[in-house]
Parts: C-alpha cells; sequence; structure tokens
C-alpha cells in the first residue's frame, strides 16, 4: 500500500482551505488534533497561544512505538503569511497552485499533511516503530515565536525532522542566523514651501543611507535587506522621521555583525553630512539603531544519527536526498538551541511566500516515503 496519493491530496486541500494566518492558528489546531486522535495519539496544546498574543497554543502529541528505541520528533508549523484568507486551491494534475489572490499555505500545510499521511501509513501497515511525537507550531512565520515558546518538557524526543523547505531532495543541515534591524532617522520638520532651509529631510537622509548599504547577496554565506520604509506627514512638510526595518543574515557571526556595523555605520554617515544652523544652533540629523538577534545559526552534522538515517532511507527506497545549506531560518533554528538535533527535510511547496505558490503531490509523497522508511530503519536498527 505505502503512502496513499488521494488521502495526502485531500487533506493538504482541506488544511490550505482553513484560514491560519499567525496567532490565528485555532480551527487548523483544532483540525489537526483530531487528525492526530484519529491515528491513536495522545494530543495536548501548550500556553504558547498566551504568551504570544495567539488563539491557541502548538499542538503536541505522541505515538506509542512497538519498538523501544529512541523516540523521533516531527514537526511543521501551522500558520501562513499574507494574503492568505480564503484560499481556493487549484488542482492541475500532479501540481497544486494558488488562485492568484492569495499564497497557497504550502508553507507548511504540506509538511502538516505529510505528517499525518506517515503516521495513518505506521498505524495501517502495523510498520515496526519507536514512539513518535509530534509538535504542529504556531507563529512560525513572525519570528519562529512557537518554537520559541514550546514547551518542551512534554517531548522526550531529542532528534528528528522539521519538514518546511521547499526543495524536495534535500535535507537541509545548516541555516544561518538572522538579525532584526530597526533605524529611526530624525531630521527637522519645518515649512516645504516657506522655510525649508530650516528643515532637515529624514527622507532624503535615509536615502543616502540605504544607497551607501550593500544589500542583497553579500557573499556565498550573508544576506541583508531593507524592507520596511515609513515616514513623513504631508507633501508641504519636510519630514523629521523615517522609521526603517531590515534584515541581515549569515552563516558566519562575525559577518553578521560586520554586515549589521556596516548598514548603521552608512546610515551615520548620511545623518552626520545634514547639518544646519538654526537662531544660532547648530542642528544636526541623528540615527536611532536597534539591532536583535531573531535566530541563531543551525549546523548539524552530515554524520548525525537523524542526518544519517535520512539518508540511508531515501538510498533503500531509491531517491535521492541530499544534505546541504539554506539561506532561510524556521523552527530548526530554534529547535537545535534548545536541545533538539533536527533537520529541515523538504516538501517541495515552491514560489513560497508569493500569490504564485505551488507544489507537486509527487513531491509530497516522496518526502513522506522516505520519512517512514526513515522511522522503520530506526526501529529496525537499519540505519547507517
Amino acid at each position: 500500500m505505502g503512502i496513499s496519493r488521494g488521502r495526502l491530496t485531500d487533506l493538504f486541500l482541506d488544511l490550505v482551505r482553513i484560514d491560519s494566518l499567525s496567532r490565528q492558528e485555532r480551527a487548523i489546531a483544532e483540525r489537526l488534533a483530531n487528525e492526530l486522535r484519529a491515528v491513536g495519539a495522545e494530543v495536548w496544546f501548550d500556553d504558547a497561544g498566551e504568551k504570544v498574543g495567539g488563539t491557541t497554543g502548538n499542538v503536541l502529541a505522541r505515538v506509542r512505538g512497538s519498538v523501544a528505541v529512541a523516540p523521533l520528533l516531527l514537526s511543521a508549523h501551522m500558520d501562513t503569511v499574507r494574503p492568505g484568507e480564503g484560499v481556493n486551491p487549484i488542482v492541475e494534475g500532479d501540481v497544486i497552485r494558488s488562485d492568484g489572490r492569495t499564497v497557497l499555505g504550502g508553507d507548511d500545510k504540506s509538511g502538516c499533511a505529510i505528517v499525518c499521511e506517515v503516521l495513518r501509513v505506521l498505524r495501517d501497515e502495523g510498520i515496526p516503530h519507536g514512539d513518535v511525537e509530534i509538535a504542529f507550531t504556531i507563529c512560525e512565520e513572525v519570528g519562529l515565536l512557537g518554537a520559541k515558546h514550546l514547551d518542551v518538557s512534554k517531548l522526550t524526543a531529542r532528534a528528528g525532522l522539521v519538514l518546511d523547505s521547499d526543495a524536495p531532495g534535500y535535507l537541509f543541515t545548516r541555516a544561518p542566523a538572522s538579525t532584526h534591524l530597526v533605524f529611526e532617522v530624525h531630521g527637522l520638520e519645518a515649512h516645504a514651501g516657506m522655510a525649508p532651509e530650516r528643515g532637515i529631510n529624514a527622507i532624503q537622509v535615509a536615502a543616502e543611507g540605504v544607497a551607501a548599504m550593500r544589500l542583497g547577496r553579500i557573499d556565498d554565506e550573508t544576506t541583508a535587506n531593507i524592507g520596511i520604509v515609513g515616514g513623513g506627514t504631508a507633501i508641504n512638510v519636510v519630514p523629521k522621521l523615517v522609521r526603517l526595518e531590515g534584515e541581515a543574515r549569515s552563516h558566519d557571526e562575525a559577518k553578521l555583525a560586520a554586515q549589521c556595523e556596516a548598514m548603521q555605520a552608512a546610515l551615520e554617515a548620511a545623518a552626520a553630512r545634514h547639518v544646519i544652523s538654526l537662531d544660532g544652533t547648530e542642528v544636526r540629523a541623528r540615527i536611532e539603531s536597534t539591532i536583535e538577534r531573531s535566530y541563531d545559526a543551525m549546523a548539524v552534522p552530515d554524520a548525525a544519527p537523524i542526518v544519517q538515517l535520512v539518508l540511508s532511507a531515501a538510498r533503500a527506497l531509491g531517491h535521492t536526498v541530499e544534505s546541504g545549506p539554506m539561506g532561510g531560518g524556521c523552527d530548526a533554528n530554534v529547535l537545535n538551541r534548545r536541545g533538539f538535533q533536527v533537520a529541515n527535510l523538504g516538501t517541495g511547496m515552491r514560489d513560497i511566500h508569493t500569490v504564485k505558490e505551488w507544489l507537486r503531490v509527487s513531491d509530497m509523497v516522496r518526502t513522506a516515503e522516505v520519512i517512514v522508511e526513515m522511522l522503520r530503519l530506526h526501529a529496525t536498527g537499519g540505519g547507517a
């Protein structure tokens, strides 16, 4: 029998039709909890939702195994990004896509659906396995908040997989650290038509600073972006304040620190060029900077048992899975800092965070097959 393509597809379609923006995951959490109970899992909710102002906590579960081996964790997140309400999935043969109005929600409902299908196959076919623990998290898309507030005391597993990446056939073992940057550029307001010389244009200062920054792909380990700009009150007022938000990411801590410092220095240099004398007093543009770590890097060695289990399972099935680095962050970054050793296995979602998002059902099936075989190998001692 193996993985049921039809059952997996039907569940995925049901899940993406459930609205689940970050902090609004209650409906999908209840649906997934019922799916887990249907395969005999013990299910509970933690208090992460209360801590982040959400409608539900993380969904945690345990399926008891038939073999006394170390438990393994399977995890995916339940929330989606905007525009993610009223999703209408379009099925075109092997491909499922959004209708162009919203994201599809394969990020990360593909992971949730795969986990549920794996558990059904384990039960229906009596495949030997150890305990399997599940964490369906909230608020991944707004800072990995569900993973950060996950009640790890409820879980005994300390190794496993997060199913939350696009590339099918890839096991991501390295991911960068990320830093959130907020810059407030302070100028001086004045009437833009009657007395512009009595003002300092904060938008101009900000523009000069951003133009001087190195952004985008810095090197093969480092990226940077300014993604949000806000400021100004009216077209006839010299703006006194602009707020910039951005990020920098790197697999290398020294490079990450240097990039953040360079972005701040570019704005400081721009501000230093904007000085006026006003009624005998020198007035300068100034920058207020807030630089905070969003999440730490993860680095799981290829020799780690969980990595070798996945690679062995793929080989046994005649599938190709490669390990390597990724440029994005996910719950695995947090979990690897909270006492787990987890890697991120691709589910096949494509063009995520856009209204062009799509995936192939065959990619989900292949990932599910690898996980079932991984759990079987773990239970029977057949891993590398």
